[in-house]
């Protein structure tokens, strides 16, 4: 089964690249330094941010459909990323060094199905997954802080 994964795009945040602290505490946003590496993934490059460089903690709606389903977690995005992640049958090392809760969901955006999986072993469950024809997409979150990692579909 071929995949593709993908990041978030950059347009929803671009606005708050280079906004003052009291600017973005005013929207619920945190600039961070990073300190740590690895600790700080952006979900728009999917990597590791580098030590040094800042991060916007945001909240992100990753799942809006009107549904029971419908969810929001803190997020790190890289303080002026530019490049969202898009490629078939790779899976970015963010990913890999992870435990992970994968979630299948319908068009409707219904959870059919779920598992957690560390991150060497993500393709037989996205394999598994696909298997369902009624899953459109799969979300990826990491499954001990819960937060968003990215999405899945069929490629």
């Amino acid at each position: 089964m071929s995949f593709r994964i993908t990041g978030l795009s950059p347009e929803p945040f671009r606005p708050l690249f280079g906004l003052s602290e009291t600017e973005l505490k005013t929207q619920n946003v945190l600039r961070m330094v990073v300190d740590d590496h690895p600790g700080y993934p952006d979900r728009i490059t999917l990597r590791e941010v580098p030590v040094g460089e800042t991060v916007l903690l945001v909240n992100h709606v990753s799942m809006p459909e009107p549904t029971p389903y419908r969810a929001s977690h803190a997020i790190f995005i890289w303080e002026g990323a530019s490049e969202r992640y898009d490629a078939i049958g790779a899976v970015p090392e963010v990913m890999r060094r992870r435990l992970l809760s994968l979630r299948g969901f319908d068009e409707g955006g219904l959870l059919l199905e779920a598992d957690v999986v560390e991150g060497a072993g993500i393709e037989t469950v996205i394999s598994r997954l696909f298997a369902n024809p009624s899953i459109a997409t799969i979300h990826v979150h990491n499954a001990k802080q819960g937060c968003f990692s990215g999405r899945i579909e069929r490629a």
